[in-house]
């Protein structure tokens, strides 16, 4: 497996620190609002490079954090007239509502920021220690930038350039323009821990460095997040970390692209800003993790209703596949896969590995989704009138494969008939038997008003609802 490590902008072979385990740690949401279709698509994408691993064989250890106290945060408290920490938990709460829905599955471990404080003091004392740091007046803490050599490698700029360019707050008490801060001193009628520098909180970057240290050790094997991150975020996470532990922060980083809406960056002043509820209420929230697995990783993306609309239009592709190999599954003839079954059967191990040798090749899910549709026609083209339970199992069983790993079918729960249902179509089939169509008629147009579709197969009769 290859994969673009943002550190050294090319390709390289994966080799985990310990084999046949990986430990991966994905920046996870501020949470003061209900995350927004751009926070999706690294939620997403690092869930299926996640599931990928363990399909692999790889036992994962996947931390992805909450910030529970922050700026934003604590503006939202005091304009709702709650509590900080009353904040975070609804909105973490509704994280886990929209990661459900888009089958993100929970990581190993959700850390919190006011969960980890003891270990955030003892980084920040450790960095003051190495003389990385600096206590001011004031009672902030600050990050000596210019001490660490190896500042501006991730993001591949001299650290001249990141001066001029960086947002900074002009504050006096910093040393350097460029120092960033690991400990605010707490302000009137804000949340606050106790430390050595007085009463405060922490720096946001601060967190996933002792995160880290704290659940995997000094060294992982990937890091990943939005482009948006590289800098400043995972920049000073990597100075904070290495200048405390004297060891690589992460072998690997993992950035996504940007996404836009309809070719114009999201923002709340062009009224394009959407969050994933929004977006799910309109189109679902399947399709949603469909169109993010739809282009590499690294590439911009663009959402747009035609764009979900693909997303609707293909998911129900692969769901009236695997309906209809289900069905066959239960309903098809007895013995051994027929002839046309047992030819795409026989081509299994190519198809896994073309999907394979896609995701190896820098989790290239848009190729690996192609391999999909690719069983799915076959598999709809060899199931015919004369269609085995045995074949029907099989080819189910080898769509539902690639699936999984994709994290897609999920969204529809398996059906049932209530019992008034159940007789119609019973009685239907009798009027069938009795030739008598009309009445058979009668009883499918009753069915179709209610919301239940019948389709008439030689194996039997097949229903959906629409």
């Amino acid at each position: 497996m290859e994969i673009f490590n943002s550190m050294t902008r090319r390709k390289e072979e994966f080799v985990p620190i310990e084999e046949g385990k990986v430990k991966m740690y994905a920046c996870g949401p501020t949470v003061y609002n209900l995350i927004h279709v751009g926070n999706a698509r690294p939620i997403i994408l690092f869930d299926v490079l996640r599931r990928y691993f363990e399909y692999r064989g790889y036992e994962v250890t996947f931390v992805q954090n909450f910030t529970d106290v922050d700026d934003k945060i604590i503006k939202r408290a005091n304009e709702e007239g709650i509590t900080a920490q009353e904040v975070a938990e609804k909105y973490i709460q509704e994280y886990f509502t929209d990661a459900k829905g888009l089958g993100v599955r929970p990581a190993t471990i959700h850390p919190k920021a006011t969960e980890t404080m003891d270990e955030i003091i003892n980084l920040v004392q450790t960095l003051i220690d190495k003389g990385y740091a600096y206590p001011v007046p004031s009672g902030d803490v600050y990050y000596r930038t210019l001490k660490f050599k190896g500042y501006g490698k991730l993001s591949h700029q001299p650290i001249e350039d990141l001066m001029s360019g960086a947002r900074i707050d002009v504050n006096d008490e910093k040393e350097n323009p460029l120092d960033f801060a690991l400990w605010k001193a707490a302000k009137p009628g804000e949340p606050y821990w106790e430390s050595p520098w007085g009463k405060g909180r922490p720096g946001w970057h601060i967190e996933c460095s002792a995160m880290n240290r704290k659940f995997m050790g000094n060294t992982i094997d990937i890091h990943c997040g939005g482009e948006d991150l590289q800098f400043p975020h995972h920049e000073n996470e990597i100075a904070q970390s290495e200048a405390a532990n004297g060891e690589p922060f992460a072998h690997y980083w993992m950035h996504n692209g940007f996404l836009n809406i309809d070719n114009k960056k999201m923002s709340k002043s062009l009224g394009n800003f959407f969050t994933v509820r929004d977006a799910a209420a309109a189109y679902g929230y399947e399709p949603i993790r469909f169109f993010m697995l739809s282009a590499h990783y690294r590439t911009p993306l663009n959402y747009s209703r035609e764009s979900l609309e693909q997303a609707q239009a293909a998911l129900e592709r692969l769901y009236t596949a695997k309906d209809n190999l289900s069905f066959l599954s239960q309903n098809g003839a007895e013995g051994g896969p027929n002839a046309a079954e047992q030819a795409v059967l026989d081509q299994a191990d190519s198809f896994r590995e073309r999907f394979d040798a896609a995701m190896d090749d820098d989790f290239n899910t848009a190729d690996a989704v192609s391999v999909l549709f690719e069983v799915v026609r076959a598999a709809n083209k060899a199931v015919s009138e004369n269609a085995t339970k045995a074949g029907a199992a099989a080819l189910l069983k080898l769509v539902l494969e690639f699936t999984d790993v994709l994290g897609l079918l999920y969204g529809k729960e398996e059906e049932s008939l209530d019992e008034k249902v159940e007789a119609l179509i019973a009685q239907r089939q009798q009027a069938r038997k009795d030739r008598n169509w009309a009445e058979a008629d009668r009883i499918r147009d009753e069915l179709k008003a209610m919301g239940i579709t019948l389709m008439d197969t030689k194996q039997g009769v097949q229903w959906k609802k629409d």
